[in-house]
Formats: C-alpha cells, sequence, structure tokens
C-alpha cells in the first residue's frame, strides 16, 4: 500500500503529466525541463578489472565512447554477480550518459538501454529514467541544441565534467509520444543510412553525415501549431 507522501508524490506527478499533453495537444509540442520528465542518479563504482566473462550485463562508462552507438538491446561486457550486488542499474528504456571526458565535445555521450533486462552501470556516469522514448530524447542528446546547453554546465580543464544533478535543468522541446515515435523512425532511416556506409569517397561519407546531422536538428526543433 502506498504511503500517504508516496501517493502525493504520484499524484502530483499525475497532474503533471496531464498538463504537460494537454500543452501538446493544443501547441504540438511543450518546452519542459528534463527533471519534470525523468528521475537523474549516478552510476556505480565498478571498474574494467571487474570485467568477467559470464554474470551481470553492464555498461562502462568509457565504452560509451567507442563501443556503442545511439542504442543498445544488449551490452558487451558483464560482471560478476557478486560485484553486481553493491552496483546502480539501469532498467529498459533508461538512458546512461557518460559525464566525464576529455573534451567539451564528447561529455554527455550517452546511449538508449532498449534490451529487457536491468544492466549495472559504473561510476561517470548519469542513469536517466523517464517516461518518454528512450530514442526520442538520445537523438536530442546529440544535437547541437543540447550541446549549447551542456556547454555552459561542463567544467573542468583537463578533464570535463557535468554534475548528473545539473541535468535535471536541460531544457526539451517535447511533443507528443506518438509524434517522437515518428521522428525516431525518420531518425533511424538516416542514421543507417549514414553508418551503415561501407564504401565511397571520404568527402561523399562526410557530406551525408553533415547532411544527417542537419536533418536531425531541423527534425527536433519545434514550432507552435498555434500563431
Amino acid at each position: 500500500m502506498l504511503s500517504k507522501q508516496a501517493s502525493k508524490q504520484a499524484s502530483k506527478q499525475a497532474s503533471k503529466q496531464a498538463i504537460i499533453s494537454l500543452y501538446q495537444y493544443v501547441y504540438g509540442y511543450v518546452e519542459v525541463m528534463l527533471g519534470e520528465v525523468a528521475t537523474i542518479s549516478r552510476g556505480g563504482n565498478f571498474q574494467k578489472k571487474d570485467f568477467a566473462e559470464s554474470g551481470v550485463p553492464c555498461i562502462h562508462y568509457g565504452q560509451i565512447y567507442t563501443r556503442y552507438g545511439l542504442y543498445a538491446d544488449k551490452t558487451i561486457s558483464s560482471i560478476s554477480n557478486e560485484a553486481a550486488q553493491k552496483q546502480k542499474f539501469a532498467q529498459p528504456n533508461d538512458i546512461v550518459m557518460a559525464v566525464t571526458s576529455e573534451n567539451v565535445e564528447d561529455v554527455c555521450k550517452c546511449v538508449a538501454w532498449v534490451g529487457n533486462e536491468p544492466i549495472a552501470v559504473s561510476g561517470h556516469s548519469a542513469i536517466i529514467h523517464h517516461n518518454q522514448n528512450a530514442k526520442f530524447l538520445t537523438y536530442y542528446f546529440h544535437t547541437s541544441m543540447f550541446f549549447e546547453q551542456k556547454r555552459k554546465l561542463a567544467h573542468g580543464t583537463k578533464v570535463i565534467e557535468v554534475t548528473p544533478d545539473k541535468l535535471s535543468d536541460i531544457k526539451i522541446p517535447l511533443p507528443s509520444l506518438a509524434e517522437q515515435e515518428r521522428i525516431v523512425a525518420v531518425l533511424d532511416k538516416f542514421d543507417a543510412l549514414v553508418n551503415d556506409l561501407s564504401e565511397g569517397l571520404p568527402a561523399e561519407i562526410e557530406a551525408r553525415k553533415r547532411q544527417y546531422e542537419y536533418y536531425r536538428d531541423k527534425l527536433l526543433t519545434f514550432k507552435s501549431k498555434v500563431a
């Protein structure tokens, strides 16, 4: 049975969601703070030395930069069941974001976890638990609009970091779930076209990537339906 505090929190969240849905219906989208549609927590503390041949699937923050694309339904590493007991977990549809990097460009690179089981997440990461389309949010987190916001949050010199708690203030243009799904379907096709290129001149590939980035940002920029 829910406690009074939990019940009050659930009621408040339902009211907030109703207001968001109303604005989406009237205006086509609503601008929200990430913290209004998501809870953000830090990852755990396992390191690469804790990797095991089998056990609990996991994502290490360093792998987000080198081994993962925009989304994943399988991990490339595991940690032992014993090591996993003290870790933090991302649930299906969560987003795992690396919040430490050597430069501003790469910090906050993220991957949507679309697998069907919880996964352990390392330190230097943020776990974004939300009620939206995970791939839609991940696409937005790779736009120039997001870059301008994260740059203001980034701090450090040799090591650049964005404090997970600060991510709650990120502004996101949020259309309905149905529209998010439509946008994701279009961007998935562009992403596959660009990243599946195995042949071609470097200049052609680079031109295609610029075209993809242009249309991605265009699709994720919204205008109100009401003049």
